[in-house]
């Protein structure tokens, strides 16, 4: 069922340091006059928001020999990094077309969530492009896995995210699991306001590599062994909903709204990546 093109009705602009650069960044979130898409315009240049535009250029030195800790697009020239807290606010809200211009290489990381993106798209209104657009299905099980983790895609008549989050036994983050099923108010709700986390041991090891150092645990969630650090949770599942946001955010890669039941397992963005890739591959073939 095709589902109405949604864009912001007056221009939105946020400033901030990015997580992994710390460089200050403008983003301006600005409405589409045609049903374009969500693209990031960079002078003459214009980047859609899709997975073929997928950058492999580290976001930082520490990222060269490593899966990469964000998502970022780019054309061999510009390269704009950690989009996925963005594109999940405009996917959960159901903004379908907008364009994107940033001064600096990193989108903000604010507070680590996706609530401001939200709150200021709230702040801005949205209007109707008059025109439609039909969601991607798709017709058999998509499966795609890394070592013990998974992302599995089934056809549905309409969307839904769960995303299962289990780093074992031993850790101080308890398993637990997080779910959407496409709700504009759950959205904001529930899943806007989880914030991007780590544990106290990867944190310390990505200070040693040089990232982070303008960073303190109240500034992001940092998991020692009794829990947060200078800091306490939003609401008990936290984590697992933010993996959930981030899913939500890089499969939006696909370029148009996903109609499809999601469920992931201990995935990262390269997973999801990998996932985006195959959803369109099987559409393509059809």
């Amino acid at each position: 069922m095709s589902v109405a093109r949604l864009t912001i009705a007056s221009p939105i602009c946020l400033t901030g340091n990015g997580l992994f650069t710390n460089e200050p960044g403008v983003i301006k979130i600005l409405p589409s006059t045609k049903p374009s898409g969500i693209c990031f315009v960079s002078g003459t240049d214009r980047i859609p928001v899709h997975i073929s535009r997928l950058s492999t250029r580290p976001v930082h030195l520490a990222f060269e020999h490593m899966p990469p800790r964000c998502t970022s697009i780019g054309n061999g020239i510009v390269n704009i990094a950690t989009i996925e807290h963005l594109m999940s606010a405009l996917t959960g809200l159901g903004i379908t077309d907008a364009d994107l211009q940033i001064t600096g290489p990193e989108i903000p990381i604010l507070d680590g969530s996706a609530l401001p993106f939200v709150e200021a798209i709230i702040n801005a209104g949205t209007q109707n492009l008059d025109q439609t657009i039909e969601p991607i299905t798709i017709k058999e099980i998509i499966r795609v896995t890394h070592n013990d983790a998974s992302i599995t895609i089934e056809p549905a008549e309409s969307p839904s995210y769960t995303y299962t989050l289990d780093y074992g036994s031993g850790s101080p983050i308890q398993a637990s699991a997080a779910r959407w099923s496409g709700d504009q108010e759950a959205y904001i709700k529930h899943i806007a306001p989880a914030r991007t986390f780590c544990l106290k041991a990867e944190a310390d090891a990505m200070r040693d590599a040089g990232l982070f150092t303008h960073l303190t645990p109240r500034d992001m969630l940092v998991i020692g062994s009794n829990g947060p650090i200078e800091n306490e949770y939003r609401f008990a599942s936290e984590c697992a909903t933010h993996k959930l946001l981030d899913l939500i955010g890089d499969l939006a890669l696909v370029g148009a709204p996903l109609s499809a039941k999601v469920s992931a397992e201990k995935s990262g963005h390269a997973l999801a990546h990998q996932a985006a890739r195959a959803i369109l591959e099987q559409i393509n073939t059809d």
